[in-house]
């Protein structure tokens, strides 16, 4: 009883890696957790946020057995934002790297997934669907802003969001930083897990080039225009600049994963021909890079 323990565990044992999902329902919390556990991930599900500390020093004390732990926390928790966020910072204090993963998706796309399988939404009570989806989304403004990771799961199917999760949590090497660069239509909305964005419209748009307009940015007669227009290079050679500052200050505060958007009218040419170069720099920075063209194909 005399000798006081480290603050990561009760047992002296260095504490696991801790990630907690979160976000909105329907939005796919419970496909993360289980990509998680097929990554050998010990998940806990629904798990109250005050339980978290408690669940650290357990696992601290399996000497190795249980090195990495996903919690996930759903909205129904009592006082859910303000438990978790001082839980969240109770833990970082002790000096226990926890990251916070967020799931969300359009109210059009949430309706449609509870219509499907025909359950209310947990906070609808005797209104409509739409009025918990409302009411969840203000509860969870908070936790969204504080959320190392942010993934809009509006256009991704099941195996699509596990492999997304697969990508970020896969490898063991955690001192390599990761980015999303993905290309997208103004018209089409902006992508809202969106870190930065990027706006390509000041170029010219390939649209209006008779021999281009079927092309899309992936092409080779497209990407040498946009990129031989002016202002191009000067805007990656600019911006890349700007991304490696970012990132490192990312890496000190403990962030490993970007998500670039990059922008123009229709996503088909400009915005393709500049994600696809972005993507390249930042791989020459020394990141893992994944590339998606989000509104290819919708013109």
């Amino acid at each position: 009883m005399g000798d006081d323990q480290p603050n990561g565990s009760l047992s002296g044992e260095l504490p696991p890696e801790i990630v907690v999902v979160t976000g909105m329902s329907g939005a796919g919390r419970s496909t993360a957790a289980r990509a998680l556990e097929d990554l050998d991930w010990f998940v806990v599900d629904n798990l109250p946020p005050g339980l978290l500390p408690t669940m650290i020093d357990l696992a601290g004390r399996t000497q190795g057995a249980v090195p990495r732990v996903a919690a996930v926390v759903d909205v129904r928790s009592m006082a859910f934002t303000e438990d978790l966020l001082s839980t969240v910072e109770e833990l970082r204090l002790r000096g226990i790297t926890v990251r916070v993963v967020f799931l969300e998706a359009g109210d059009d796309t949430l309706v449609r997934r509870f219509e499907s399988v025909r359950r209310p939404h947990p906070l609808q009570g005797d209104g409509r669907l739409t009025d918990g989806i409302a009411r969840e989304r203000e509860t969870l403004r908070a936790i969204r802003g504080a959320a190392d990771l942010v993934i809009d799961t509006s256009q991704l199917n099941v195996h699509q969001l596990k492999a997304k999760v697969i990508g970020f949590f896969g490898e063991a090497e955690e001192a390599r930083p990761r980015a999303n660069v993905v290309s997208f239509g103004y018209k089409h909305g902006l992508p809202v897990d969106a870190d930065l964005v990027l706006d390509c419209r000041f170029l010219p748009n390939p649209h209006w080039i008779p021999e281009l307009r079927a092309m899309n940015g992936r092409d080779a007669p497209v990407r040498e225009y946009v990129l031989a227009q002016t202002g191009a290079k000067e805007m990656v050679d600019s911006y890349a600049e700007v991304l490696r500052l970012v990132i490192d200050g990312y890496q000190r505060e403990g962030k490993h994963y970007m998500t670039l958007a990059v922008g123009c009218t229709g996503g088909k040419h400009r915005s393709v021909a500049m994600a696809e170069r972005f993507g390249e720099r930042l791989r020459e920075q020394g990141l893992e890079v994944h590339v998606v063209h989000r509104d290819l194909g919708q013109e």
